[in-house]
């Protein structure tokens, strides 16, 4: 079985078009499903897709956009006769108020949003591209071990009640389901800070100001996760900024959220004394 996220009657001969945005995410996505056999097809955007993995693509095989442009990639993706469709990596939060420069394409569904969040955004992306006939593929597909997994991932090295690590999952999943963010920062019983526009990072380093031990970060998934966008991601950044504010333990919900190249993140983590469990 090539993933255990991909659809049963998902066929390989046929062409994937890679919607790709920041950082490692896309590339790994890339290389997973190459390697499976899969003809895969790069529809990059402008400022937020590495150069490395736009120039790992045949000049036939790889288009630039502007973000708002989405009736330009769309059309593209059509034109290289895409089947299926799967979206990675984010993009950067004020691109949603600034830069955005929206087509008609886009301007319209925008118009039609009384919500707009990442949900409501991607959503009718989803929408647009399955009334060209190209399905929208899970986005953990190829990427199996990748994912989270249940139970201590790393060496443990601070002992912490469990009472507060089912306080941080309790919060974390509410405020997921509030639609507030996934990642919610505890410490014994107290909530020290919460993920909202601004990501992951920022929030860690609002925590780390307290100068505490015990801070549990937790990152976790709605409760009705579209896992064809918005997927939560734990990788070598992220672990980093833990380790310049003095966090040293991260729960993350296993079977759903991708730590990006896990092998060299365990490994980090372990040399940084950063525990890392799945919930």
């Amino acid at each position: 079985m090539l993933s255990q996220y991909l659809p049963d009657d998902f066929d390989p001969t046929k062409p994937i078009g890679l919607v790709a945005g920041r950082g490692i995410y896309p590339k790994l996505i890339a290389d997973e499903a190459r390697k499976a056999g899969a003809q895969v097809y790069l529809l990059a955007y402008e400022d937020e897709t590495t150069n490395e993995l736009y120039d790992s693509f045949p000049e036939d095989q790889r288009d630039r956009f502007n973000v708002g442009q989405m009736g330009k990639w769309m059309k593209a993706m059509k034109n290289y006769g895409c089947k299926y469709c799967i979206m990675a990596g984010q993009i950067r939060p004020r691109k949603l108020f600034k830069g955005l420069k929206p087509d008609l394409k886009a301007a319209t569904m925008l118009l039609k949003l009384k919500r707009k969040n990442a949900e409501t955004i991607f959503g009718a992306i989803a929408k647009e591209i399955e009334n060209l006939g190209i399905l929208q593929l899970d986005a953990r597909a190829f990427l199996d071990q990748e994912i989270a997994s249940e139970g201590l991932m790393t060496q443990r090295f601070e002992k912490i009640d469990q009472t507060y690590l089912d306080h941080g999952v309790e919060i974390a999943s509410e405020m997921a389901r509030l639609d507030v963010g996934q990642g919610v920062v505890v410490r014994k019983g107290t909530v020290v800070a919460v993920e909202a526009f601004e990501g992951t990072d920022p929030m860690l380093r609002r925590a780390g100001e307290f100068k505490t031990d015990q801070c549990v970060f937790v990152k976790t998934v709605k409760h009705k996760q579209d896992y064809r966008f918005d997927v939560p991601v734990f990788g070598i950044r992220t672990l980093e900024v833990m380790s310049e504010v003095g966090l040293s333990t991260v729960m993350l919900k296993a079977g759903s959220v991708i730590i990006l190249e896990k092998e060299k993140v365990l490994a980090a983590a372990n040399k940084a004394k950063i525990q890392i469990i799945g919930f």
